[in-house]
């Protein structure tokens, strides 16, 4: 599994021109492969005036699901330069659209490939990423009293706290890189005065909190 992927902040729509012609790039996150063709399909239904709407999508962390379409361009010039930005910019669970509208002005295969790689590349700046990192799962149990403490340290220390369940004894579900596993396990058991619970679970991944 790759330890880390970056996707889209959000979704939204960034809009260039080259030589007259209009190029909008929206762009969106995407779970899985059928919500990235259901976003294309939308794009298409919003701009069926357009000349053009080309797409490209990377789903899963490994980059297991590529497509890209040129919709019409001269093959190899739109789709194909647009996966090529969002793989270079190590993007996944992503769908990008570039919409585009003839201003009159021909712009040969390397203008194309310029403007429709561009239009995703200024997106993604416009919009903004988000780095996720592979954490593995894991559950910390411990009494009512030292809850609260361990929650605020858990927190204070940048840690991914995915859940919390108050029962008997409170279970604290949390992500942590590999990497950390020992030592927070040290940490928990010097916290809790050894009194705390810790199970280690399988593998997700949460936002990478960076100082």
């Amino acid at each position: 599994m790759q330890d880390e992927y970056r996707t889209v902040a959000r979704p939204g729509v960034h809009e260039t021109e080259v030589n007259r012609s209009r190029f909008l790039c929206a762009l969106a996150p995407a779970a899985t492969e059928q919500e990235a063709q259901h976003f294309v399909a939308s794009v298409r239904r919003q701009h069926a005036d357009a000349t053009h709407n080309c797409f490209a999508y990377v789903i899963g962390a490994d980059a297991a699901i590529q497509k890209a379409s040129d919709d019409g361009e001269p093959g190899g010039t739109a789709g194909v330069p647009m996966l090529q930005m969002l793989l270079r910019r190590d993007m996944r669970y992503v769908v990008a659209v570039v919409t585009r509208y003839y201003g009159g002005v021909k712009l040969g295969a390397g203008g194309l490939i310029r403007a429709y790689g561009g239009a995703v590349g200024e997106a993604l700046d416009s919009l903004g990423t988000l780095t996720r990192r592979r954490f593995r799962l894991a559950t910390v149990t411990v009494d009512h009293q030292r809850a609260g403490k361990v929650q605020n340290d858990l927190r204070a220390t940048g840690r991914e706290v995915r859940d919390v369940r108050y029962g008997e004894a409170v279970t604290i579900e949390i992500g942590l890189p590999d990497a950390d596993v020992e030592a927070f396990r040290a940490w928990l058991a010097d916290a809790t005065a050894g009194t705390a619970g810790f199970e280690l679970g399988g593998e997700a991944y949460g936002d990478a909190r960076r100082p």
